[in-house]
This record gives C-alpha cells, sequence and structure tokens, in this order.
C-alpha cells in the first residue's frame, strides 16, 4: 500500500456521487486528502464541505466551467468526475490533459466526446466507476483482452421492469424517480427507468474497452448483486458480485489497482437468496437499440443523442410531454440530424449539442 495519501479533487462533490466519495475518504484518512472541490450551483453545501475538510476558497469551484478551471489550477493524483451530462466533458479533458488519474462516474464525458477523450487518454488513466463498467474491469483481470468473447452488462431494470409499453403510456414523474434499487440524482434515475441509462453504458463500455457493439449484451438482473460478467473464449463466465452499494466502485476509482478495506459490507453467504435474470423488453424499453446504432455511427451522433434525452427529461417532469415521449423526442431528433461528415471537435459537439437542444424544443412545443 502506499503510506502517502492520494490527493482527490471531487467534482460535484454535493451530488450523489461526491456525497459518496467524501464518505470513504472521511472513513481513510490515512489514504485520502481532499484537494479541491466543485459543486454545480449548491454554494452553501459546497461551503460547509471546504470547512469540514479544510480546502480552502481558492480550490473550490461553483458550474462546470469553473470546475474545469478547477482541475487545470489543482495539484491532485485523482480526479473524481461525478458532474452530471455533457457540461463534465471539459473537466474530462482537462484531468487527461494534466495526466491525473481519472476516476470517471461522468459517462457523457465519454459518449458525448469518444473520440477527443481516446486521443488524450493514457493506457490506464481512466478508472470507471459506474459499477458495471468498475465490475467489467475487476473481471477483466481474469484473462487477456483476446480472450473475451463477449460483455454482459446487467440492468436492474428500474421501476417499471415487467410492464408493457402500452402500460408505460401513463407513469408519472414521481414513479420514474422511485428507483428499487439505487439513490441517484433526477436525470440518471429517469434515465434507469427509461433504459437510456443502459444504452449510454453500452457506448460507454464499447469505447472503455473497446469491445465491438456485437459483443456487448444487457440483461435483466432486478436484485443488482452481480453488477456485470465477462465471458471468455473458453466459456468461462466471470461475474463480480457485491451489496448494491456505489461506495465499492468509488473506493476502487479512489484507489486502484489497491482495494480499500471495509468499503461497503461484503455478502452475506449464511443468508438464504435468488438471483434472476431476465432478457429486457425492447419493444417497452427500445432505448437500448437506439443507444447501439447511434454508437455505431459515431461522431456528433451520441451527442446529439445525450442533449435531446436531457432535454426531453426535463420536458417529462415538467409535464410537457409523457414518459414515451422521451425516448420517442430523442429518436425523432437523432433521425433528424444530418451528420454532417467534419472532424469531432469541442466546437462541433457544442453545435451539435445546440442542435439537438432547439430540434427537441421544437417538437416537445409541436
Amino acid at each position: 500500500m502506499n503510506t502517502t495519501p492520494r490527493r482527490v479533487l471531487v467534482l460535484g462533490a454535493t451530488g450523489s456521487i461526491g456525497s459518496q466519495t467524501l464518505d470513504i475518504i472521511r472513513r481513510n484518512p490515512e489514504r485520502f486528502v481532499v484537494a479541491g472541490l466543485s459543486a454545480g450551483t449548491d454554494a452553501a453545501g459546497l461551503e460547509r464541505l471546504a470547512g469540514e475538510f479544510g480546502v480552502p476558497t481558492s480550490a473550490t469551484a461553483l458550474g462546470a466551467a469553473d470546475a474545469e478551471a478547477l482541475v487545470r489550477d489543482t495539484e491532485a493524483d485523482v480526479v473524481v468526475n461525478g458532474i452530471t451530462g455533457s457540461a463534465g466533458l471539459g473537466a474530462t479533458l482537462a484531468t487527461l490533459e494534466a495526466g491525473t488519474t481519472l476516476a470517471l462516474a461522468n459517462k457523457e464525458s465519454l459518449i458525448v466526446g469518444a473520440a477527443l477523450v481516446k486521443q488524450l487518454a493514457a493506457p490506464g488513466q481512466i478508472v470507471p466507476v459506474d459499477s458495471e463498467h468498475s465490475a467489467i474491469l475487476q473481471c477483466l483481470a481474469s484473462g487477456n483482452r483476446a480472450e473475451v468473447s463477449r460483455l454482459v452488462l446487467t440492468a436492474s431494470g428500474g421501476p417499471f421492469r415487467g410492464r408493457s409499453r402500452a402500460a408505460l403510456a401513463q407513469v408519472t414523474p414521481a414513479e420514474a424517480l422511485a428507483h428499487p434499487t439505487w439513490d441517484m440524482g433526477r436525470v440518471v434515475t429517469t434515465n434507469s427507468a427509461t433504459l437510456v441509462n443502459k444504452g449510454l453504458e453500452v457506448i460507454e463500455a464499447h469505447v472503455l474497452f473497446d469491445v465491438p457493439f456485437e459483443q456487448i449484451d444487457v440483461v435483466v438482473h432486478p436484485q443488482s448483486i452481480i453488477h456485470s460478467m465477462v465471458e471468455f473464449v473458453d466459456g468461462a463466465t466471470i461475474a463480480q458480485v457485491s451489496t448494491p452499494d456505489m461506495r465499492l466502485p468509488i473506493a476502487l476509482g479512489l484507489s486502484w489497482p489497491e482495494r480499500v478495506p471495509a468499503a461497503v459490507p461484503p455478502m452475506d453467504w449464511a443468508k438464504a437468496q435468488q438471483w434472476s435474470f431476465e432478457p429486457l423488453d425492447e419493444d417497452a424499453f427500445p432505448a437500448l437499440e437506439l443507444a447501439k446504432s447511434v454508437g455505431r455511427a459515431g461522431g456528433a451522433y451520441p451527442a446529439v443523442f445525450n442533449a435531446a434525452n436531457e432535454e426531453a427529461v426535463d420536458a417529462f417532469h415538467e409535464g410537457a410531454i409523457p414518459f414515451l415521449g422521451i425516448v420517442d423526442t430523442v429518436r425523432a431528433v437523432v433521425d433528424a440530424w444530418p451528420g454532417e461528415e467534419r472532424e469531432v471537435t469541442r466546437e462541433s459537439l457544442l453545435q451539435a449539442e445546440n442542435w439537438a437542444r432547439s430540434a427537441a424544443h421544437q417538437r416537445i412545443r409541436a
């Protein structure tokens, strides 16, 4: 074990990922020290945390743009990117440019800016914090990449598992936020209800592990005990099993390749339990296949997909569209995108996002 505490910059410190990251740091002061903090809009929460961890005002930031600048100005060993949405891309790129380890919970960085991220990232520099991708990273240690047959991401199925498409027509925002397993923010929880989140995770797995989409599957596992699996060419499948607690992948993100003792309570193997698996109902939840098609198309298509979804989620919670209208809106916007052939840059991605948000608004208002 490294005896020098790792300096951790926590972006999105007042959100779900940030709060759990700070819990790990509180319980392991000999391993980690807070180098800086950022929050989206919660200035009071940020000030409280800065006082608790002894972080000077100069090492705090409010808003995504200031978080990106904070990354460039802060000496850190690990940056935890817990910013929600595509606004986190700038901080991801800044971290990679600095050569700092990136504990990545902001999946949109890879969805939207895959080409830019892959240009900058050194081997092993990105440690995924999503539970599914952390699980895959751990499982891949059981063999070499040439021996991988497929990746299998597990999905809880969200709050509407087992419902038909027709039964989803009248669900409410409150119902969409009632996730059976995970406690997440509004956007991520709604994405889990539509299965957009799983589609984003498939794209993320493709980018992170350089595995073709044809070799990435999703299976519904309601208990959320198996966090993902890797199948090898000899027929062996390695699964990562733990209680559904995000502090485990967060702790690994902070300390990789070392493990943090007692990050989460272990499984109780003396307790009788049953695990189940079932196929995904693609008629009721078409977001997964749409995301795969977007991922295959590449370019700015994933940015268009993600931006349209963010706007549609907001519209659903404002009562402007029904639940099924979220993915319907995203599909319509993706289909309308002209797919311009040009080099992918931050500017071109921003333009594509702005176009998608405008197109989504027009469809929502129609």
